[in-house]
């Protein structure tokens, strides 16, 4: 183990009397008088402080001297190692943090945290309404990191407790009693309009499409998918996907794959080395390129780039979602998105099997989540009594 290198106790000279002060990531910290006790002890106390947070890049500082933009650089500092995927990639949340914390900033930068209370937070989260067009749901989310940042802070004892607990008055925006708007219900896609643009994507992404109707799994679960994740001992594969959205909590994710789900996914296994993605953009690519009428000279330069955009060595959901889209506009349709499939096969399972087994399946905790991809059984309930009675 790397043996800690303490900052040094250090001494400015002044007519005044001499200063005793230690320097950290650039910054100094004056703590009284050179040579006196107090100054000696202040050294002490800054210095454990700083090895206790990790060595932190960022200065310690106290519950009544730290401004909001010191608590969000540390915050931010400790959310760039805590909020990765197994991958050691970050993950959506650290970006969502950065984006609740934009309007912060930008009201009460230089404000101390003593002086931030639950009218500040409402004033923050006037600021998000206005500069982004968020629906209810996801403006309360924002304001919840927010209000976390603060609940963190008090956890590193830089922030005082009265603070966080003033902010929790704060109580989130009520279905019909704010005009922000609503979030969008989501449907199914209407199958003609999953057939029609199979023929404008690629094999990988059709059948990406075509395991999210089969299995019920989210499309961020799909594309990262490895063979060695997969125990084929039985009538019935299990996929257990090592990132998933409740990996966090210690949940265990197995997505249940079929015949059908098998003949899929059986000739992307044949063909690549255990380990690989099985879903391969670059793959995608140099198909749609031997498939094309006209091929490169062995001669010809290549043309230069026009974006930065990196093929990966897997999708994304963002470029999963992305093929769709451009293959729904290369048809004439309305673009629908990879979520729309999973209420397609949750309102199916839930039909067919009861509520309990696509709980199960889809890998919800709550019943009453389930639920909410009930839509389109009753729309066809409707239907039928307006047939009928």
């Amino acid at each position: 183990m790397p043996q800690i290198r303490s900052p040094k106790y250090r001494r400015q000279k002044r007519s005044a009397g001499d200063l005793a002060f230690v320097e950290i990531a650039g910054v100094r910290r004056y703590l009284g008088v050179f040579n006196s006790p107090e100054s000696m002890n202040a050294y002490h106390r800054v210095v454990a402080e700083w090895i206790e947070s990790g060595q932190s890049r960022l200065l310690p500082a106290t519950p009544q001297e730290i401004t909001i933009a010191e608590l969000v650089a540390k915050f931010l500092e400790h959310a760039e190692t805590y909020y990765r995927r197994a991958d050691e990639k970050p993950s959506k949340e650290l970006d969502l943090y950065h984006q609740s914390l934009k309007p912060l900033l930008k009201l009460y930068e230089t404000s101390r945290v003593t002086e931030f209370g639950p009218r500040a937070l409402k004033s923050v989260r006037q600021q998000l309404i206005k500069d982004n067009k968020l629906n209810r749901k996801t403006l309360n989310g924002y304001i919840t990191r927010v209000k976390g940042v603060f609940k963190w802070g008090v956890e590193q004892e830089v922030v005082p407790p009265s603070i966080w607990h003033g902010l929790q008055a704060v109580a989130g925006l009520k279905r019909g009693r704010t005009e922000v708007p609503e979030p969008k219900r989501i449907h199914p896609v209407l199958q003609a309009h999953i057939d029609i643009i199979q023929p404008n994507v690629s094999r990988q992404v059709w059948a990406l499409i075509q395991l999210q109707l089969f299995t019920a799994a989210r499309a961020g679960e799909l594309v990262t998918m490895r063979a060695t994740e997969i125990d084929t001992s039985g009538p019935i594969w299990i996929y257990t996907p090592a990132d998933h959205k409740t990996a966090h909590h210690g949940i265990e994710r197995n997505i249940y794959m079929g015949p059908h789900a098998q003949e899929i996914v059986r000739p992307f296994i044949s063909s690549r080395p255990i380990g690989d993605f099985l879903f391969s953009p670059i793959e995608a690519e140099h198909e749609r390129h031997a498939q094309a009428e006209c091929h490169r000279r062995p001669d010809q330069k290549p043309n230069p780039k026009k974006t930065d955009r990196k093929i990966g060595e897997h999708y994304t959901t963002s470029s999963y979602r992305g093929a769709i889209k451009r293959a729904c506009k290369n048809v004439g349709i309305n673009s629908w998105h990879p979520h729309q499939l999973r209420h397609n096969a949750a309102t199916w399972l839930r039909k067919e099997f009861g509520l309990d087994v696509a709980r199960i399946i889809l890998g919800h905790r709550s019943p009453a989540i389930t639920e909410i991809y009930a839509e389109l059984d009753r729309e066809k309930a409707i239907n039928a009594m307006q047939k009928s009675g």
